[in-house]
């Protein structure tokens, strides 16, 4: 792929996931009648969105174009100029290393960390894919809307300028502006924290204990991204823009968000593991969460919210214990 045939002609993407946010992707891409194939693992998924243009298990009441092929085999793709993954960070390895060979970008689009490695999507694809073009999707977006046309700003960031204008064109569309960056890292860390930090806001909902605290977790959660961030190389303007900041703003203030919603029913008492029993809904948080903070104990940094939510999750403790070690830490200057 160059970036003169991106220019040329609609490019031919292939979408590499097809929960919601990836069958929105999908839409999006195919919304002027391009054509899109889209890889699901579930055969449901792909004899309704062949057959009824609809994706009913993960995107109900949404309707997607006819342009949009789905597969159930990932050899299908070899022939797109360029692939967006969008499975969860857990498989994105072995889906991953199943891909067919090629030398189509691939846009990162999911959010997370993979444990053990402490590895992001970036690191993950550096390894599996060598000399593959590699950009990260990220920002403040909920799919249903992205799918509905409504207007959407997200950070495309690529370390190559030109790979990063290129697709930032190819994705562009009236009502969907990406703003190219060169910060990977940061739009990655960005959109991982934000997912624990939402479900922290959720639990604040949920137990009722008022907007004074959830402006304090957004505040202060924003301060544990910048500190996580920066010591793993990310940039302050990537954590304050829509990568980071603008997508925590959104995720921490809207029951639309799966985070924010698993965080509701903590808050409310029910137990994780019944919230996230549905696999239609994956709040990616969860299973950030407890990474993100042995990776941050392991690297001495102070993430108190972080770790609270890890232990919640996963029931260790309750919130009263949590709310109660966090108002009881010593305190500090603000910036700290």
């Amino acid at each position: 792929m160059t970036d003169d045939s991106m220019t040329s002609s609609p490019a031919h993407f292939g979408v590499v996931g097809a929960g919601a946010w990836g069958t929105a992707l999908a839409q999006l891409l195919a919304a002027d009648g391009a054509p899109v194939r889209l890889w699901a693992r579930e055969a449901e998924v792909v004899a309704a969105v062949n057959a009824d243009h609809a994706n009913p298990l993960f995107l109900p009441n949404a309707r997607l174009s006819p342009s949009i092929a789905a597969t159930d085999s990932l050899a299908d793709l070899a022939s797109c100029d360029a692939l967006l993954i969008v499975v969860p960070v857990p498989f994105m390895r072995g889906v991953l290393a199943d891909l067919p060979a090629g030398d189509a970008p691939l846009i990162l689009c999911s959010k997370g960390m993979e444990a053990e490695s402490f590895a992001f999507p970036i690191d993950i694809a550096r390894a599996l894919c060598p000399g593959r073009p590699l950009a990260v999707l990220a920002g403040p977006t909920f799919a249903k809307e992205v799918a509905a046309g409504l207007p959407t700003a997200i950070t495309l960031a690529a370390e190559d300028a030109g790979v990063a204008e290129a697709l930032a064109r190819a994705i562009a569309r009236p009502h969907f502006r990406p703003y190219v960056s060169h910060d990977m890292i940061g739009a990655e860390i960005g959109g991982a924290i934000k997912n624990v930090l939402a479900i922290a806001c959720g639990i604040v909902e949920g137990a009722g204990l008022g907007l004074n605290a959830r402006a304090a977790l957004i505040s202060r959660g924003f301060a544990e991204m910048t500190r996580f961030g920066l010591a793993r190389g990310a940039h302050a303007e990537t954590l304050a823009g829509l990568a980071g900041l603008g997508d925590l703003v959104l995720t921490c203030t809207s029951s639309n968000s799966r985070n924010f919603a698993l965080g509701e029913g903590l808050g409310r008492g029910e137990s994780a593991a019944s919230l996230m029993s549905d696999r239609r809904s994956v709040a990616e948080g969860a299973f950030s969460a407890p990474v993100i903070a042995a990776a941050a104990r392991a690297d001495g940094i102070d993430m108190p919210i972080t770790d609270a939510v890890a232990r919640l999750v996963a029931g260790e403790t309750c919130i009263a214990d949590a709310i109660q070690a966090l108002l009881s830490r010593p305190l500090r200057p603000e910036g700290r």
